[in-house]
């Protein structure tokens, strides 16, 4: 018995050594799953829309960065109008839309309802969105030696009044509206504001065939000083770069909204937009199968002057997305660390 004590101690320590260990490689083995993608490590490849407008293309291509260089994912882009997409979205046809207006689609409003699909984060907070003219239309330049030619313009009521100096070329007894292109959720809302103000006898819906169409018709009205009926949104270069001015509409009204985002409501009343919600779309599938890459698009945000900075920037030297994406990874390693836990974090600023 004389011997026991000292062989006893030495198990009582080797049992501690090994319940450490055991401790240690537990919670190794968390942290290495806590950073892990379920999704990705399984071999599926995360689809994600290839939106086609400014600020949807450069957070795309910056969601596919971390998602690729940070969590070792493969990624396709799926490029589409809108409304497909959100489609695609339900069925879990792809996986993640960056950019997802919440509530503007009754496609989206639908598939909600139905658990389908969920917003997750606030990618963007404080953007805008409605109809303007340039400021020199109401205010005038004095530096572009531009008079104001419709001071009294304020509100889309007035609208009727200024059809001829917004005319369109094709319909000269009418005004042109330029519209979003087709296909966009915009397109449809704007389409039946236009019937809510009762406009559609005295202007055009004019709808450009992409997003880079419409600002290339704003752009070329604004450097000429000509009257421009438009439809837009920050965050944009454009809003960045010229002065608009927003008109009137009446107050957000939740059940008049309801029937602009109906394109076949036969009656939409009108409703300004809600305060925009801007959020990260995700099929239900890969919400609940993925909780890590939940975590990282949850956190996914670009501040709002920053944005419209870089898509200032995107235009100007008339770089890609992806070029721009990486520059914006490179020179703001302080927004995208507070994305992603700290290994994930490396390992993207290993590669700038």
């Amino acid at each position: 018995m004389a011997s026991s004590e000292p062989e006893t101690s030495a198990m009582r320590r080797l049992t501690c050594h090994a319940l450490v260990t055991l401790a240690l490689t537990l919670s190794a083995g968390c942290t290495v799953a806590a950073t892990t993608s379920p999704w990705c490590q399984s071999g599926k490849p995360v689809k994600v829309a290839g939106l086609n407008w400014e600020s949807g293309e450069l957070l795309t291509e910056l969601l596919k960065t971390v998602l690729e260089q940070g969590y070792g994912c493969r990624v396709e882009l799926v490029p589409s109008t809108t409304i497909t997409i959100e489609h695609a979205l339900a069925q879990n046809d792809i996986q993640v839309v960056a950019e997802e207006w919440v509530g503007r689609s009754e496609i989206w409003n639908k598939a909600v309802a139905a658990g389908k699909v969920k917003g997750v984060g606030r990618v963007i907070v404080g953007a805008s969105e409605g109809w303007y003219v340039p400021e020199y239309v109401v205010k005038g330049d004095a530096a572009r030696k531009i008079r104001p030619v419709a001071p009294q313009l304020a509100s889309v009521r007035d609208l009727p009044s200024y059809k001829q100096l917004f005319r369109d070329s094709e319909e000269p007894a009418k005004g042109r509206f330029l519209n979003c292109p087709s296909g966009w959720s915009c397109e449809g809302v704007n389409s039946q504001k236009l019937k809510a103000y009762g406009l559609t006898d005295s202007y055009v819906n004019f709808r450009t065939g992409s997003g880079a169409a419409l600002d290339a018709a704003i752009a070329s009205a604004y450097q000429r000083g000509q009257p421009v009926l438009f439809y837009y949104w920050a965050p944009t270069a454009l809003m960045g770069k010229y002065r608009f001015v927003r008109l009137a509409e009446p107050a957000y009204n939740e059940a008049c909204f309801a029937t602009l985002t109906d394109r076949n409501h036969p009656k939409p009343c009108g409703s300004a937009a809600p305060e925009a919600l801007i959020q990260t779309g995700v099929s239900r599938a890969f919400h609940d199968a993925d909780p890590v890459l939940m975590g990282f698009l949850t956190r996914f945000n670009v501040p709002l002057p920053l944005l419209n900075a870089a898509l200032a920037e995107m235009v100007e030297r008339k770089d890609t997305p992806a070029e721009q994406a990486r520059r914006f990874m490179t020179a703001h390693p302080e927004v995208w660390r507070d994305w992603v836990p700290q290994d994930v974090a490396e390992r993207l600023g290993a590669r700038r």
